[in-house]
């Protein structure tokens, strides 16, 4: 069969999370060694890997019909593609991150306004001139190949804009946030062409709605008990499913099975509360996709 479609896997710390997002969407990628043409087992897509911060770059000139990248390096680049659909992944947790300004804690800038003919590392070069050109501050801004955070504890910036998930390397540095210029989550992306031929269109919408999927079964589980007759009532009312919960009686008996999916944030205060109403056998599983 016809490859089908030209897929951008992120390489860098985003590409275990990513592959680990397919596999559990039912697509195994397999990176041999230096390979950045790795195998995965749907003949109708071939996949290659690049760099997030060039993926929209590849996609917007058509070298790759689709891939995935943050919103961030999109925003970086400039790029004219469409994006399918959000996917909020990481290596560290399941919440959007954000680019911040930050500066050392005995540093007198309070604001951006503060920051007026100051010196600022990144490497989101291209948006932080934008950002700060928009709000008529005129800064210096320089590319930092790595360990942003550094640069202003050594003296070669007045402040950085870099990204975080917890804050907790920017804490580390003896750094505190003065402002906050944008979230960004992964996001599935194809080129406008690609996106109007109606056989790789329908392929990427298979991926997009895998992949919310499996992203979506990651943060839910399954909970199956057995509920007396008489406390029915009062165990289904404590019940906070995605639609109603699954009722069957037991055989010759006038006890039920009822079965839910549920946040999994919530089970450690549910399951106590359905045995104290009579629910007995509760069984938590996990889902692999929840579509």
């Amino acid at each position: 069969m016809t490859k089908q479609l030209k897929l951008g896997v992120p390489k860098g710390s985003l590409q275990n999370a990513t592959i680990a997002l397919f596999k559990r969407s039912g697509w195994n990628i397999n990176i041999n060694g230096r390979s950045y043409f790795p195998e995965i087992n749907d003949d109708t897509i071939e996949c290659a890997i690049c760099r997030a911060q060039e993926m929209s770059l590849y996609v917007e000139s058509g070298t790759l019909d689709a891939g995935l990248t943050g919103k961030d390096w999109i925003a970086e680049n400039n790029s004219d593609v469409h994006v399918v659909t959000d996917l909020i992944y990481s290596k560290v947790s399941s919440r959007p991150a954000r680019w911040v300004v930050a500066v050392p804690y005995e540093s007198p800038i309070q604001c951006l306004e503060d920051l007026a003919g100051k010196k600022i590392a990144t490497e989101l070069v291209k948006f932080t001139e934008r950002y700060f050109a928009e709000r008529n501050i005129e800064v210096k801004v320089e590319f930092s190949w790595g360990a942003t955070e550094a640069k202003v504890v050594s003296r070669l910036a007045d402040a950085v804009v870099e990204v975080t998930e917890t804050e907790s390397t920017i804490k580390a540095h003896g750094l505190r946030i003065v402002d906050e210029l944008m979230q960004t989550n992964t996001q599935l992306i194809v080129n406008h062409d690609a996106w109007k031929d109606s056989d790789k269109r329908k392929k990427v919408e298979q991926i997009a709605l895998l992949l919310k999927g499996a992203l979506l079964g990651e943060k839910m589980v399954g909970l199956k008990m057995n509920v007396p007759e008489e406390q029915m009532e009062t165990v289904i009312a404590l019940l906070p499913s995605l639609n109603a919960p699954t009722v069957a009686p037991l055989y010759q008996s006038k006890w039920f099975s009822v079965e839910i999916v549920v946040n999994s944030d919530v089970v450690r205060d549910l399951i106590p509360k359905l045995l104290e109403n009579g629910a007995e056998g509760i069984i938590e599983y996990p889902l692999n996709k929840v579509v």
